[in-house]
């Protein structure tokens, strides 16, 4: 299901943090693992200079970027290497499209303070213009492994959470994780019309409808569930510290205008705070 996984990397220690769990998952599904380093030349700090200084980008990128292949062909994952010159995010999509790219896997922030800021808030831009999954991972926390052996998809019953839905279908049947389904109603949004109540279908036909899909694809294992919180955002969170959740898929986007949203921001706050990885998957990724 993932056969080129892009990994953007700026050498910062939070990319070098997460990288081993990149591999891992280029391993489970014998990928190949494309490293992308980007000469920045979008921030005022780089454009300043000019020529000279983007020649000093670049040279640092390679060395980067062929660090970084060394440690995945140790483990005998192919990987391929580019720098490229250009605003990250923008640089991030076209090599996406380019080379037929079917997952990016980022760490939730990279260099901060007076440093290149390559990973982090530029992270944000990628998962709001990818067209293909997203996996974020947190630098800190080196405890979880993959496969996953159990997978959290909440839903809204919006088109983002089908693709999240399909996706996380795939992944569990394909590696035997446990797959569990969340419907939260927010009680403190008014087009909430009960406590069960998901959009225009109720939380539990949601979830009823989501764990026969999984169980009909061939997932072994499947857990349903449907909660009312004043935080979305938290009780996604604590369900996945109480059932073992070392991975989460998310729509990007989910219900707009007056109907009830539990995607979309719900999904950036998420990725921000999560304690385990977090795919994104875009609405278009069902079409393909």
């Amino acid at each position: 299901m993932f056969d080129r996984i892009l990994f953007p990397t700026d050498g910062s220690e939070g990319a070098d943090a997460v990288f081993d769990r990149v591999l891992d998952v280029a391993e489970t599904h014998a990928a190949t693992v494309h490293v992308l380093n980007v000469a920045d030349t979008a921030h005022d700090s780089v454009t300043r200079i000019q020529g000279e200084i983007v020649d000093v980008l670049e040279r640092e990128g390679e060395t980067v970027v062929e660090a970084a292949a060394q440690r995945a062909t140790g483990r005998g994952i192919p990987a391929v290497t580019d720098v490229v010159q250009g605003g990250v995010a923008a640089t991030v999509d076209a090599y996406t499209e380019e080379y037929g790219i079917d997952l990016i896997a980022m760490p939730t922030r990279g260099r901060t303070g007076l440093e290149r800021l390559l990973l982090g808030s530029t992270t944000d831009r990628v998962l709001r213009r990818s067209s293909v999954p997203v996996l974020t991972l947190d630098p800190a926390d080196d405890s979880v492994t993959y496969p996953a052996r159990g997978v959290l998809v909440p839903t809204d019953g919006s088109a983002g959470a089908e693709a999240a839905l399909e996706l996380s279908v795939e992944l569990a049947a394909g590696t035997g994780a446990t797959l569990h389904v969340l419907c939260v109603a927010d009680e403190s949004d008014p087009a909430v019309g009960s406590p069960t109540d998901a959009g225009d279908r109720p939380a539990s036909e949601l979830v009823d409808a989501a764990t026969s899909v999984a169980e009909d694809a061939g997932v072994g294992s499947v857990v349903g569930a449907t909660e009312t919180a004043s935080s979305i955002r938290r009780a996604i969170e604590s369900y996945v510290g109480t059932h073992d959740i070392d991975l989460v898929v998310m729509g990007a986007r989910g219900r707009r205008g007056l109907e009830r949203r539990l995607l979309g921001s719900v999904t950036e706050r998420t990725v921000r705070s999560a304690s385990v990885p977090v795919v994104t998957v875009p609405e278009s990724h069902r079409t393909k």
